[in-house]
């Protein structure tokens, strides 16, 4: 359950941070991610062979990944850039899966090349990759037609989405294994972020029991993740001890089934991440109009788009302030669009120069933030074991202009003029 004014680092420290490495500025706890990666692993205990994979997307930096390798974790990657990444931390490959949506033949074959687990989402490039690679074993992301998920942004398991194979085209991927000789290894599905339900979650789980069942060489099967985390005062998250209850006794069940203990994969990056980050900014200017008092900070959603673009709740706490009386304020970035934190919320009495927390922020705050206005991208900073250590500077102009290459015009000038006939 989220508590009012929960964050993983005391008030004093993150206002240390704040004036050490100036604002805005993201912050993360590794304490809390092990936390987490420890109560999902807790929660299916009773599985002989379970692997998790942490989403890179969600948080990229090379620190917090290798810090993951580190606790046992796995990488699930979307784009070779992403499977770099992870090998600059000296992964073994084989501890990295690549589930890439409509990516070409090429991409998929570079990534096949660094020895990573592949799995691909559409029977063109299953059978073109069969065709040509056919002793490298591949996974299949299927669309179990399933609707879970926060909002329609982050479902992605339903029948309309743009991922995986359908379930019906189970009978095509069957026929392009015949044709090609290629071995499916695994089986995976996402159906999408922030899911409660896990009912709905099992009924997905048993489609993909289906599917496995009908292979004869499974050595996994990947189930994905959405776990939700709360994000409010009273918020409800998944019931991931529920879920290992019921799921473990069902994946042992299988096993036994399929003549073998194969492994089950799940691929977390939010449920790790988003509590174990937090996003400071300093207050600029607090704004009294005829209807509203605006807090004024200085960022915006170029360092934090998920407000705006998903209309995603990040609770706000005034930590220069946290005795102070309650008001209704609405915080907003200096970005030249309509840039909105949050609308009418009740927080300790703000002034100019106070430090804003906004909690949740490890999950794709940073990983989405944009050079938009010009601005720099802001530091990060992990806090492990109690220490901090800057894992990224903030830019500078230099960072702006690199790979910007200046055309000299007084060149073009000079030629086109001698190009014209006297």
């Amino acid at each position: 359950m989220f508590k009012i004014n929960q964050h993983p680092l005391e008030r004093t420290q993150l206002l240390e941070l704040a004036t050490k490495y100036g604002s805005p500025l993201y912050v993360y706890d590794t304490d809390k991610i092990e936390a987490q990666y420890n109560r999902l692993t807790n929660a299916f205990s009773t599985v002989k062979n379970l692997k998790l994979n942490y989403a890179v997307k969600a948080l990229s930096n090379i620190n917090i990944l290798k810090f993951l390798q580190g606790i046992g974790a796995g990488l699930d990657t979307v784009s070779i850039q992403e499977v770099q990444l992870g090998l600059t931390t000296g992964i073994d490959p084989k501890k990295i899966i690549f589930t890439p949506n409509g990516v070409s033949l090429t991409e998929i074959e570079e990534v096949a090349k660094l020895g990573v687990q592949i799995n691909i989402d559409n029977l063109s490039i299953l059978e073109l990759f069969g065709q040509k690679h056919p002793k490298i074993p591949v996974c299949v992301r299927i669309n179990p037609h399933i609707m879970a998920g926060g909002n329609s942004k982050i479902s992605v398991g339903h029948i309309d989405s743009k991922f995986g194979i359908s379930i019906h085209q189970v009978p095509h991927i069957k026929r392009v294994v015949e044709n090609t000789g290629m071995n499916i290894n695994g089986i995976h599905m996402h159906t999408g972020s922030d899911i409660l339900d896990i009912d709905t979650f099992l009924r997905a789980t048993e489609i993909l029991f289906d599917v496995a069942k009908q292979f004869e060489n499974i050595d996994f099967i990947d189930f994905g993740s959405g776990f939700k985390v709360p994000y409010k005062e009273g918020d409800i998250s998944t019931d991931i001890e529920q879920l290992g209850l019921q799921l473990s006794e069902r994946f042992n069940d299988f096993c036994v089934e399929y003549g073998k203990e194969i492994t089950l994969m799940f691929e977390p990056g939010k449920f790790l991440v988003s509590e174990a980050g937090v996003f400071l900014a300093k207050v600029n200017v607090v704004k009294q109009t005829t209807s509203t008092v605006f807090a004024h900070v200085d960022s915006g959603f170029n360092h934090l788009v998920r407000p705006m673009m998903y209309d995603s709740y990040h609770h706000i706490t005034n930590i220069s302030n946290t005795e102070g009386r309650d008001r209704y304020y609405s915080v907003v970035g200096y970005i030249c669009e309509t840039d909105t934190f949050g609308s009418n919320r009740r927080i300790s009495e703000i002034s100019e120069e106070d430090v804003l927390c906004f909690h949740n922020a490890g999950a794709y705050c940073f990983s989405m933030a944009s050079n938009y206005n010009s601005r720099y991208l802001p530091a990060e900073v992990m806090v492990h074991r109690g220490e901090d250590y800057l894992i990224r500077k903030r830019q500078t102009i230099q960072d702006i202009l690199h790979n910007q290459e200046v055309v000299d015009f007084s060149i073009i000038k000079k030629n086109s003029e001698e190009a014209i006939p006297a």
